[in-house]
């Protein structure tokens, strides 16, 4: 988006400013193997859990509802990439209005809101009992005291529930590659699992898990209904099996729990994005169904009857403990588990502290809730209000359920559910209310002369709604918790909305834009010469770097970009793009007001641009690229060291489609201090005691090898010859070492300067 406006104009008398929006100039994109990672470790991190809650409600026959879970998973991946290829913006919330209005839309994500409160605490009481679980088994070999599993692990959760809270709160984004290193991790951890228990089952003999026959299902009884609930009087799950069957579905609904990550992550994927979305999703429903429902039918096959009860809150681990082989390499494989779980559902619990946080701001962009949640943090500029609103909901969660991960998994997957069913609706409606062409169908349609019937989509939005429907009646806790939530975020989504319209013309106070759907930022969009400075500008209480540059530059000859780049975690930027308005809310209009206030107070002329991004320096150093810049201007980070900063932005360099600009990157400080790095290739800069050193070598080779002519640049390009040459002859190492130490001496004998 792009906005130009001389600042030397009176406000009072100038038309509003053009807004071009630019929504996915600036997106780093990634290969469906990463999209794969990412989803899968949300949907992956199910298999610690998912297995041993079913058979813990519905007994032995689990696993084959967990295998028909995964097998729906399948279909559900079918119905987001049709939701992927269309043309409606805004994610599930704007999905759903546009197909069936406002109130089943926000209905929608208030039910999704409860699932995304849920899952945090869920991975991180199942991590906390997977490493309770192992220490205990350490200290039963040394005869200690046991720790108490369920409170270890709810202080486990809470800890790691905090620690993600913060790195949120400072702004630190999710990244593929760690995603990508995790299920490397995890795969080898599958691979070995998968072909142990093949061998513990060749050796021992194998014996599936009862077929899931009414007689074989065997419904947990006692609080709550059981796995009944309000159900528990009625003869109906004992006589009819399909009731048995949709109950045994429900209670292993939690298994395909990060499924929605497909639609998540879908504008981050490189070009083709259709096929390369239905590449990712084949991996994911792969790999799910071999892991997800490898481990429920192994735990039921391997660990006896009589003591896999004591397994459930953690079935790998107890897997690792009765396959066949000697207990130290049985332990040691369950400390590999215990890794791989606290990585993969650590993960999860930041996905859901991040996942909620994008589904409030879509909200609250929408207009549904107050500006006042959106502000930005005056340090770190992230929106905190919202991440401590979701953190304390999760924390109260965690210590209500005092790390029961039963009670958490009765209470999980009522919004999802819901979500997912709404979405099968709103994707089967809009088949109707807009039935042009799309990239991809979900399969199974007929014609009747001129009317389509997408049965297949019919299908997979019943089954989902008869899922939604019977654990209203049998998932107690759920039902009760989950609607009592859905009401108040309703009533409070209802209530806001008309609050926040009311207050929609309080901002005389703030300039007007004129928004304007555009794409690139080019110079001759924005109207800025090649050669411009650009200064990158994101929080409103922190200006100091733009106001600094505006002291300096000669505006005569440079032009001044101030640049506002709109980060897109994965729940906010979804599968569709962004409303101009979406991206040019109340925050970026006081961000451009203020920016304009301070340029008239220096007297001097700016151009204001914004554009959606999701990775800092790609997005930077690609915007400096596109608009021909000369030097790119930040404040300094609250998450990095200068040094880091610098070399993060030079990875990032190298990075560039050729040809590469030569940058100079300027970093301010609060107090004013200017640090200076020079990005791609340029001449050094020497300080004097450099310049006298290079002199001295000159003159000693001058006389050594008259009356060969030399010259200062012979001498450096002969030094720089002769340790490229040192390096590549296998002392890389010494050379490196003897560089640490260099910097070493330098950084004792006075500070570094940049």
């Amino acid at each position: 988006m792009q906005v130009s406006q001389d600042s030397s104009t009176s406000r009072g008398m100038a038309p509003s400013t053009r807004v071009l929006v630019a929504s996915s100039a600036m997106l780093a994109f990634i290969s469906f193997w990463r999209v794969a990672a990412i989803v899968l470790n949300d949907m992956g991190s199910s298999a610690f859990y998912a297995g041993a809650i079913s058979e813990h409600f519905v007994g032995k026959t689990a696993p084959w509802f967990v295998l028909a879970i995964m097998l729906l998973a399948g279909t559900v991946a079918a119905l987001y990439i049709e939701s992927c290829g269309m043309f409606v913006r805004g994610g599930v919330y704007r999905v759903v209005k546009e197909a069936m209005g406002s109130t089943l839309a926000k209905f929608s994500v208030s039910a999704l809101m409860f699932d995304y409160i849920l899952t945090g605490p869920i991975s991180g009481v199942s991590a906390g009992l997977y490493l309770v679980g192992l220490l205990n088994e350490l200290l039963k070999h040394f005869h200690s005291r046991l720790l108490p599993m369920n409170g270890g692990a709810a202080v486990f959760a809470i800890v790691v529930t905090i620690y993600f809270w913060w790195e949120n709160i400072k702004g630190i984004h999710e990244s593929s590659e760690k995603a990508l290193r995790i299920m490397y991790v995890t795969t080898v951890m599958v691979v070995l699992m998968v072909a142990w228990c093949c061998y513990t089952l060749f050796v021992r003999g194998a014996h599936l898990p009862p077929w899931p026959h009414l007689s074989n299902i065997a419904y947990l009884t006692g609080e709550h209904g059981g796995a009944l609930g309000f159900l528990h009087n009625s003869s109906l799950p004992h006589t009819i099996a399909l009731i048995g069957i949709l109950i045994g579905l429900g209670h292993s609904v939690l298994a395909m729990s990060g499924e929605e990550t497909m639609a998540q992550v879908y504008r981050e994927i490189e070009h083709p994005k259709l096929p390369n979305l239905k590449k990712a999703a084949t991996v994911i429903f792969l790999y799910s169904l071999v892991f997800t429902a490898g481990v429920a039918f192994f735990a039921v096959m391997i660990i006896p009857d009589s003591v896999r009860a004591g397994f459930q809150d953690n079935p790998i681990g107890g897997l690792a403990m009765y396959l066949a082989g000697p207990l130290p390499l049985r332990l040691a494989f369950r400390g590999f588990v215990v890794v791989v779980g606290v990585l993969m559902l650590a993960g999860a619990v930041n996905t859901a502290i991040v996942g909620s946080n994008g589904v409030l701001n879509r909200v609250s962009e929408d207009g549904i809730l107050p500006e006042w949640f959106r502000r930005p943090h005056k340090k770190f500029g992230t929106s905190h209000r919202i991440l401590n609103l979701v953190v304390a909901l999760q924390l109260i969660t965690i210590i209500l359920s005092r790390g029961d991960i039963f009670v958490l998994g009765e209470a999980y997957a009522f919004g999802v559910m819901w979500s997912f069913s709404m979405k099968g609706l709103a994707v089967l409606v809009l088949r109707y209310k807009e039935p042009g062409k799309r990239e991809y169908r979900v399969p199974l349609n007929f014609r009747i002369g001129k009317t389509e019937i997408p049965v297949g989509l019919a299908l997979i939005t019943i089954t989902l709604t008869a899922l939604c429907i019977i654990n209203l009646f049998t998932k107690e806790v759920a039902t009760i918790s989950g609607i009592a939530f859905t009401i108040v975020f309703f009533a409070v989504f209802e209530i806001s909305e008309k609050v926040t319209r009311k207050r929609a013309g309080a901002h005389a106070e703030l300039d007007q834009f004129n928004i304007e759907p555009g794409d690139d930022l080019t110079p001759r969009a924005l109207g800025v010469r090649a050669g411009n400075v650009l200064v990158m500008v994101r929080n409103y209480n922190a200006l100091y770097n733009l106001g600094a540059t505006l002291d300096r530059v000669d505006a005569r000859k440079q032009d001044v970009v101030a640049l506002h780049l709109r980060f897109l975690g994965r729940a906010d930027a979804g599968e569709y793009e962004l409303e101009p308005e979406q991206l040019f809310s109340s925050e970026e209009q006081t961000l451009f007001t203020r920016a304009l206030a301070l340029a008239e107070k220096k007297g001097k002329a700016i151009h204001l641009a914004v554009a959606a991004a999701t990775e800092k320096w790609d997005a930077i150093l690609r915007s400096a690229q596109s608009l021909q810049s000369a030097v790119v201007v930040l404040g300094v980070s609250p998450n990095r060291s200068l040094p880091e900063e610098a070399r993060v932005a030079g990875l990032a360099w190298e990075r560039l489609a050729d040809p590469k600009p030569q940058l100079t990157l300027v970093i301010y400080s609060p107090g004013g201090s200017e640090h200076i790095f020079y990005l791609g290739p340029h001449a050094p800069h020497l300080t004097p005691k450099e310049i006298d050193l290079l002199h001295g070598i000159w003159l000693q080779l001058s006389n050594d090898i008259a009356p060969e002519e030399i010259h200062h640049h012979d001498v450096i390009h002969f030094a720089l010859e002769e340790l490229k040459q040192e390096m590549n002859d296998y002392q890389h190492d010494g050379v490196v070492n003897r560089l640490r130490q260099h910097l070493q001496t330098i950084k004792e004998r006075r500070p570094s300067k940049s």
